[in-house]
């Protein structure tokens, strides 16, 4: 190990014998010093309870008191009212404290010395009164001056002086009649009216509760007559009464400078107060009607002389003032509380201070007067004691007293002569962390007399502490700059002076920084959302339990200063429901005992704008003004455009209406109006927030009247009724009318036969022209007008009067039948004459009369399609196979249907039959299976037999077989010649003679091996139970389909003129083999076919539309079978 003697220093004796609050440990002997005293001058009372005089001090040895009372001794043992407490010199004075005034001072004493307090005073005031004795009346001629003397008795201030009659009336006070500061009555001059018999000064003293009364004097003032018995009185200039000399008032800096001069005189004199060749600063105060002269908190540029003067019409009168402005002592430096000095040094005590007058330094050692010490080391140099040489018995407390007539500074120095080997005060084997590149302070605190040298060696690993990295501190302390990870390890400090020799070993550890890894960002959020701010930090291992994360918000911390609306969480900060004061810089604050790292964010409050302000109005016209106004605050959000609505107060008062949007870059706008209306108008901001609440109001702004700017709109032109025409518009809007008195002329004729105009002044907004011709094209115009004029002309428009009934029904009716459920009917267009109304559109009726098949006739279900617009032709969709129908056509007009065509009959051929509902396999032999099946509900024409086909379906398809069984009455089919252990799917359609209909499947398998005699007739005996349900259900099934046949089946769809599809071409040649099953099913076409299928009032069957050009616009459905999976067509596609 190596010492360095580059850090070798000695402190200087100096630093340690001069050192403020000196650190001595308890182990060592120390003087006593005071640490809590009672200090000043106290007013006792007359309900205080009782009075505490404190003084408490510390030492080794610990401190003994004792006091003394107006500089005598004053042993608190020997009464036995006072409460004296045991831990210190502090003593408790009871309720009556009469015979405790005076002045007190408290001595803490060891054996090396006695520390003193400041001196302090109790004042226990006995109760002012006023002397009684007889006051002679005063006695004065009228004009003359006198003074009605108060003489207050002394007590606690402050005081209040006031001049009462006995009923308790104010002495009514002027600038003839003053109370001085002095509390007597002046009167510059007298009149007769101020003769009274109880004048009488009253002293409040409010400290103790107290008001005091003077005796009431009597003033009498007699009437002033000249040699000749005539009144006469008096005049004469004017003589200062206060004050009564020259006068040189003192006071302390900071007090209030008052200044008074009465003056007596006929008139009364006027006073003026004067600063001598400069003003009166301005915060002079002239009070008591002129009289006194108040400078408050008065400095060292308030010392001047000052005069008064007072003056009337006969002269003048002045007096002088010297104003000398002083002050208490105060240090001019802080004398030095505690020195430890080496024995044979020299010691200095200083004690500089400063006042107004000089003050006077008084010296005591331990109490007592420095002079009862005679010694030959001493020398007093005015502020300063030098004691030469000192050994240990100039140890003691060494008292400075600074005095002037304003008070008084006390100073206790402790001075410790003695030599004490190097006792080091910070704990041994201490361990410091820091961050790599911080700096770092190791402590080597020393105690010793005389001062040590220190010296600092790196120990585990060696190395070296020279550069400019390491500093060695004043008080001993290494400091390491910018720490390298080779900084860590064991240092040793060394403490030596001529008593002996101490060391300490210190270990450093460097530490990982704790840094921000995911700072907050910037975010922007709306007022009353929720704000969150996130940061991560990283740190040492070895500190992550103290690991603090703390926010703040503008430099203040957010937990401490702020709303409960706040929370943290692991680095997390939410702001609940947003306001505009949660807006600023939030610094996430990163820290453990040894370093911390912050990282800043700004939210930004989105909102509302505020109302816009300072609307004006310019440029008024008869019918336009330009509204003027400021933006306020966007809230961080642009403003992108405004708003100006306006209110008027005549048509429809406060309720505005929205007038004008203008661009947000705008602060004015031309506004155009209406006329004879009073406007005002207001403003409202939008930003991608929202809108701002409405500014305040415009004044009004009234716009005279003149002509309607238009006529009405929307003219409606209707015949409700076969011989009349309704008319009705839209009105003009209140604001429209532009002025009182408004009228619509009505204007109409006959188009093409009547050049004149027929017409009616109207104020409603509707007309009925009567006695009409049944639809006839008519013209028809609007005018509007007021009091003032005219609208421009109006536009002319047409319309017909009232429709009827068709005449006629459409002629030369054909059908075409295309397959067994579509028809194709067109006919002849019926003449316009005959229509007499707009085309409606025609409407197709047809019903069937009996079946085919049986010859049996049908009950009327009329069906009808309605054919909107003018078409000649349309397709009948949904027909039934094999039945003979009847049909007619009608057209209808708005008034409503016109006659019917002639019945026209067609037939539909034979379909396909509909599916068999029900196919069972049963009776599975090794090589055969027995299928049973039920005949379909609706064969759709004659039935020729069925087709059968099947198939294996092992892992594979098999090749498809088929047989036709020609039998129409055939239920069952047994399959042989099957391959044993095989798994077949089987289908059935019915035919006739157009084809076969759709097929029903099922699925069975034969057996692996011949079935004993038992089994077989055990199967004989299964099959015959399983026909017996097949035909319980057949007949279930009928019944079923039978009742859902009379009570079901309809369809409806519904008319969409929107997008109409003609359905010839695809209807053409799209009959399917499962025709007859199109109640049921949709049909199959690329576009829907129906529109609006309509049953006439007396059928309950299915209706349907269609669009004008015939085409379906819709679609229908049926209820569909179940049963096994269907399969279209004759038979399934093979693999």
């Amino acid at each position: 190990m190596r010492g360095l003697k580059s850090l070798i220093v000695g402190l200087l004796s100096a630093f340690f014998s001069t050192a403020f609050g000196l650190y001595f440990p308890p182990d060592v002997e120390q003087l006593p010093t005071i640490t809590a005293q009672t200090s000043g001058s106290f007013i006792a009372l007359p309900f205080d309870e009782n009075f505490l005089f404190k003084c408490e001090a510390k030492g080794n040895p610990r401190p003994t008191y004792r006091w003394t009372k107006d500089g005598m001794d004053f042993d608190l043992h020997k009464d036995s009212q006072l409460i004296k407490e045991e831990s210190s010199g502090s003593f408790l004075i009871p309720k009556d404290m009469a015979k405790y005034e005076g002045k007190y001072r408290c001595y803490a004493s060891n054996k090396l010395g006695t520390a003193i307090s400041e001196e302090s005073e109790l004042v226990v005031p006995m109760t002012p009164k006023f002397p009684k004795k007889k006051i002679e009346p005063a006695v004065v001629t009228e004009g003359d001056s006198v003074v009605l003397e108060c003489n207050p008795p002394q007590g606690i201030p402050p005081s209040q002086l006031y001049w009462m009659t006995n009923d308790l009336q104010h002495i009514e006070q002027n600038e003839r009649v003053t109370m001085g500061l002095n509390g007597n009555l002046y009167f510059s001059n007298t009149l007769m009216s101020d003769s009274h018999d109880e004048y009488s000064c009253f002293a409040s003293f409010s400290k103790i509760r107290t008001i005091v009364q003077k005796p009431p004097m009597v003033l009498r003032v007699k009437p002033s007559q000249g040699d000749d018995g005539i009144k006469s009185v008096q005049k004469r200039k004017p003589s200062i009464l206060v004050p009564s000399s020259h006068s040189t008032t003192y006071l302390k800096k900071g007090e209030a400078l008052e200044l008074e001069c009465i003056a007596e005189g006929l008139p009364t004199p006027v006073v003026e107060f004067i600063k001598m060749w400069e003003n009166l600063p301005n915060r002079t105060q002239i009070k008591n009607y002129g009289k006194v002269l108040t400078i408050p908190n008065v400095t060292e540029q308030d010392e001047w002389k000052y005069m008064c003067k007072a003056k009337n019409d006969l002269g003048e009168d002045e007096h002088y003032f010297q104003v000398v402005v002083e002050e208490p002592p105060s240090w001019q430096e802080e004398p030095v509380k505690s020195q430890l000095v080496e024995i044979g040094s020299d010691i200095h005590i200083k004690c500089s201070a400063r006042g107004k007058p000089q003050p006077t330094i008084t010296w005591k050692r331990n109490g007592q007067p420095l002079d009862d010490f005679p010694s030959t080391n001493y020398k007093v140099l005015d502020d300063r004691i030098i004691i030469l040489r000192a050994q240990q018995r100039d140890t003691a407390v060494y008292q400075c007293e600074a005095s002037n007539r304003h008070g008084t500074l006390l100073f206790n120095a402790n001075v410790l002569v003695m030599n004490h080997p190097p006792l080091i005060l910070t704990r041994d084997y201490l361990e410091y962390s820091t961050m790599l590149g911080k700096s770092v302070i190791m402590d080597c605190e020393v105690f010793s007399s005389p001062p040590p040298t220190i010296n600092w060696r790196r120990e585990d690993p060696e190395g070296s502490l020279d550069g400019e990295r390491y500093s060695l501190l004043k008080n001993g302390s290494l400091q390491i700059h910018k720490v390298e990870m080779e900084d860590m390890g064991q240092y040793k400090c060394l403490a030596k002076n001529s008593e002996g020799t101490m060391s300490l070993t210190i270990e450093l550890f460097i530490k990982d920084s704790t840094r921000i890894v995911e700072p907050p960002q910037d975010t922007k959020v709306k007022r009353g959302s929720m704000a969150k701010l996130e940061c991560q930090a990283e740190c040492d291992p070895t500190l992550r339990r103290e690991l603090e994360i703390l926010w703040m918000k503008d430099g203040m911390n957010i937990l401490s200063n702020f709303s409960e609306r706040y929370f943290t969480n692991d680095g997390t900060l939410q702001i609940v429901s947003v306001s505009h004061s949660d807006q600023g810089k939030y610094t996430c604050v990163v820290r453990t005992s040894l370093d911390q790292d912050t990282a800043s964010a700004y939210i930004t409050v989105l909102d509302i704008p505020d109302p816009p302000v300072q609307l004006t109005l310019s440029e008024r016209k008869d019918r336009s003004v330009r509204l003027h106004w400021a933006a306020a605050s966007d809230h961080n959000s642009p403003i992108t455009e405004f708003i100006i609505q306006y209110e008027e107060n005549n048509w429809d008062p406060e309720n505005w209406k929205e007038l004008l949007r203008v661009a947000g870059s705008q602060i004015s706008a031309p506004l155009t109006l209406y006329g004879h209306i009073n406007y005002q108008f207001r403003v409202i901001a939008v930003n991608a927030i929202g809108r701002s609440l409405p500014s305040m109001p415009s004044e009004r702004y009234k716009t005279p009247p003149c002509a309607p700017d238009r006529n009405p709109e929307n003219i409606k032109i209707e015949g409700r009724l076969p011989h009349q025409m309704d008319i009705s518009w839209e009105p003009l809007l209140p604001v429209e009318h532009n002025g009182p008195g408004l009228e619509y002329k009505l204007s109409y004729r006959l188009m093409g036969v009547e050049d004149s105009w027929k017409e009616e002044m109207i104020k409603r907004d509707s007309f009925v022209v009567r006695d009409t011709q049944t639809f006839v094209p008519y013209e028809v115009k609007i005018q509007a007008f007021n009091n003032h004029g005219w609208a421009p002309e109006p536009r002319v428009v047409t319309g017909y009067s009232g429709e009827d009934s068709p005449l006629a029904a459409p002629a030369n009716i054909s059908v075409e039948v295309l397959n067994s459920t579509l028809l194709r009917v067109s006919w002849s267009p019926v003449p316009q004459t005959a229509l007499r109304g707009h085309l409606g559109g025609y409407t197709v009726h047809w019903w069937q009369t009996q079946s085919l098949l049986t010859s049996k006739r049908i009950p009327l279900e009329r069906k009808s399609l309605t054919i909107p617009g003018n078409r000649s032709h349309t397709m009948v969709p949904g027909l039934k196979p094999f039945f003979e129908y009847s049909l007619t056509v009608n057209i209808f007009n708005r008034r409503g249907n016109g006659p019917s065509s002639s019945p026209i009959s067609f037939t539909t051929p034979q379909g396909v039959p509909e599916q068999p509902p029900i196919l069972r396999a049963t009776n599975f032999q090794k090589d055969s299976i027995t299928l049973v099946w039920a005949p379909p509900h609706e064969t759709n024409g004659f039935l020729t037999g069925y087709l059968l086909q099947y198939q294996t379906v092992n892992e594979t398809l098999g090749e498809l077989k088929s047989v036709n069984i020609s039998a129409p009455d055939t239920t069952q089919w047994v399959l042989r010649d099957l391959q044993d252990d095989n798994w077949y799917k089987f289908y059935l359609s019915a035919c006739t003679q157009v084809g076969c209909g759709s097929a029903i499947s099922e699925e069975g398998g034969t057996v692996f091996e011949v079935l004993s005699s038992k089994q077989a007739v055990a199967s004989q005996e299964w099959f015959v139970a399983i026909m017996c349900g097949v035909a319980l259900l057949t007949l279930l099934v009928l019944i079923g389909c039978f009742v859902i046949k009379n009570k079901s089946g309809k369809y409806a769809v519904k008319e969409k003129e929107e997008t109409p599809a003609d359905p010839e071409a695809q209807a053409m040649g799209e009959e399917s083999p499962c025709d007859s099953d199109n109640d049921k099913k949709p049909l199959k076409s690329s576009q829907p076919l129906f529109t609006d299928i309509k049953e006439d009032d007396s059928s309950e069957d299915d209706s349907i539309e269609f669009d004008e050009d015939g085409s379906f616009i819709g679609e229908y459905t049926g209820n569909k079978r179940r049963g096994s999976t269907e399969v279209n067509g004759h038979a399934p596609v093979t693999s």
